[in-house]
């Protein structure tokens, strides 16, 4: 069985807008008021936006950690060579 990207799936829109539809659909089911859904998802959209932006940093500050380091190798290695 494969491992679930947890990375991939919290910076995804499509999951989030999943959960807040199947959130929303619940609470209507169960007869909550129109106002409670409506804070519920505001807070889920904004949870998401932040664990998004979180996670796309870490991405990015990952990457430009790796490409500094692969260029001081490259540039200690070439350097050797002299």
């Amino acid at each position: 069985m494969n491992k679930i990207n947890w990375k991939q799936k919290l910076t995804s829109r499509k999951f989030w807008a999943a959960l807040i539809g199947f959130i929303t659909a619940m609470m209507v089911a169960f007869g909550v008021n129109n106002l409670t859904i409506e804070q519920v998802v505001a807070m889920i959209t904004a949870a998401s936006t932040l664990i998004a932006y979180i996670i796309g940093e870490g991405m990015v500050d990952a990457a430009r950690i790796n490409s500094e380091t692969t260029t001081a190798v490259t540039t200690t290695e070439s350097e050797s060579e002299k």
